[in-house]
């Protein structure tokens, strides 16, 4: 029977981030990974001859710490501001809006007043999204008995909040848990820009902008920031594929041994304790630590088995939120599509389709009672512009998300899936017209399809819902917060861990040092 210290349970990238960071830490780690290769949602496939993309399509949140310590830039990662790409607000009865900069540090296409009020909005959200930023950093504080480094989070939330100053603090407080719509219209008289706002604070949600606490999403996308820039994004040279081989070589380098093609049906458990885990071919292999960057349903319903873990943590689990609510769309086409009113240099940005906070608010409405958008909100990328490799010479990757596309779709995705394509290549077509005609093979990945593709319940990037009832010290359930685990020896260090989605690698660094700090 083989033996690690170590057994990180998937290969997406917390699960190599957490591996890395074990390995540099002395211990001898393996990942097992099911699928042929490393990356999870960030690998690259072929989805035509010649046409490649993954899933996740930009880089907006990579950790700074994790870049660093595993010097990822020596494996390929390349964040020159070249690659720091702009957000575009389009719309079919105006002019582009086009955000430069760290989230709109410099905006083109609105009027002197509007861009005023810009600079006080974005001004204000920064300040605020600061407050949040060192408590989505680290370990989440666990209320029963606080830790040094936890009180300290907790104390520099505090002072950045009393910093704030007495009229802002008030404000701060005011708005925490207020929805993203009414946000918009306090501060905002453009429409484009009100939709964008709202399009990024509900991406990836099971929220509408009017829907309570929906302004947490923004807040939560502004903790983020890629090369050194807040709320920049970037689009990686080779795809995010790139990204996670870069994170693959950073794990090996630090001693990782890392296996693909190895599904573990079970974890195995002695005296009330993890001891290893068995393979679906029945390989054996033990270690005193299991870390699990898979989904946490996946992790103690599947692997683990309810007979080792109380009932009231079964349900508990059981009844996290984890129902996807965007669909991915990915198209080959024989040319660039050219958007309306759009210059050719804004074209390798990252386009959204969200008009006006009413747009995205009747894209929602449908998907509550289990239908498609007719009308949907989409984030586009054409990556195959800033790396040629992605496609054939003269070809384009267009790569969008499109909201809403809800996972139990009502009358079942084998008939809805063409009528939603239909639906979101008559978007697409109002804002690019002619683009149908280029269209050369199109794959879309509904939430279920995520779902069976990706290893992913519920087909949701984030593996559960985040929202507030489900983020910090209740992220991914009482029980399992700050990454451990009722079960000693088992680790969690997926998106479902605190706090959350996104390719930012910090739930797979907090694990790790959650195991490395462990006394025993």
């Amino acid at each position: 029977m083989t033996s690690f210290d170590c057994i990180v349970i998937g290969g997406g990238h917390n699960g190599l981030v957490a591996a890395a960071f074990l390995a540099r830490g002395g211990r001898k780690v393996v990942v097992l990974e099911a699928e042929p290769e490393t990356g999870g949602a960030g690998r690259s496939h072929e989805f035509a001859p010649g046409f490649r993309v993954s899933m996740a399509h930009l880089l907006n949140r990579l950790h700074p710490e994790v870049v660093k310590s595993l010097d990822l830039e020596s494996h390929g990662l390349n964040f020159s501001p070249a690659r720091q790409i702009p957000s575009v607000a389009l719309s079919a009865e105006a002019d582009p809006l086009v955000l430069t900069g760290a989230y709109g540090e410099r905006l083109e296409g609105v009027s002197p007043s509007g861009a005023k009020e810009w600079a006080d909005v974005r001004a204000q959200l920064f300040r605020y999204a600061g407050i949040m930023k060192p408590l989505l950093a680290r370990r989440p504080p666990a209320l029963g008995g606080m830790a040094l480094a936890e009180t300290a989070a907790f104390a520099m939330t505090g002072l950045s909040l009393k910093r704030l100053g007495k009229e802002d603090m008030r404000d701060f407080l005011r708005v925490l848990l207020m929805n993203v719509a009414d946000f918009v219209d306090e501060g905002l008289s453009d429409d484009r820009l009100k939709g964008l706002l709202a399009f990024d604070a509900v991406l990836g949600s099971h929220l509408g902008p009017r829907s309570p606490t929906s302004l947490l999403g923004l807040y939560n996308r502004l903790t983020g920031e890629t090369g050194g820039v807040p709320g920049g994004q970037l689009a990686p040279a080779g795809g995010m594929g790139a990204v996670m081989a870069a994170i693959r070589a950073a794990a090996e380098k630090a001693g990782v041994t890392v296996r693909t093609g190895a599904a573990v049906r079970a974890i195995t458990v002695d005296n009330g304790r993890a001891a290893g885990v068995v393979l679906d071919d029945g390989e054996a292999i033990k270690a005193a630590t299991i870390v699990s960057a898979m989904n946490p349903r996946t992790t103690f319903i599947d692997l683990v088995g309810p007979r080792h873990l109380d009932t009231g943590f079964v349900r508990r689990v059981q009844n996290i939120r984890m129902k996807g609510d965007a669909a991915k769309l990915h198209l080959a086409l024989d040319r660039t599509p050219e958007f309306t009113g759009l210059p050719l240099e804004y074209r390798r940005g990252r386009l959204v389709i969200a008009p006006s906070t009413n747009y995205v608010e009747n894209a929602f409405n449908p998907a509550k009672y289990g239908e498609f958008s007719p009308e949907p909100a989409m984030e586009i990328t054409l990556p195959s512009l800033d790396d040629p490799s992605l496609a054939p010479a003269g070809a384009c990757v267009l790569s969008a998300t499109v909201q809403y596309a809800p996972y139990a779709l009502k009358e079942g995705w084998d008939s809805g899936k063409p009528k939603f394509l239909e639906a979101t290549l008559s978007v697409l077509e109002r804002h690019a017209p002619g683009i149908r005609k280029t269209v050369l093979h199109a794959e879309l990945l509904t939430p279920a399809d995520i779902e069976k593709k990706y290893r992913m319940p519920g087909g949701h990037w984030h593996h559960g819902e985040l929202q507030a009832d489900q983020m910090l010290m209740s992220r991914p359930v009482f029980g399992a917060e700050g990454y451990d685990t009722p079960l000693p020896g088992l680790f969690l260090a997926g998106s479902g861990s605190h706090p959350g989605g996104g390719i930012s690698g910090v739930p797979g660094t907090n694990a790790a040092r959650r195991v490395l700090g462990m006394k025993g």
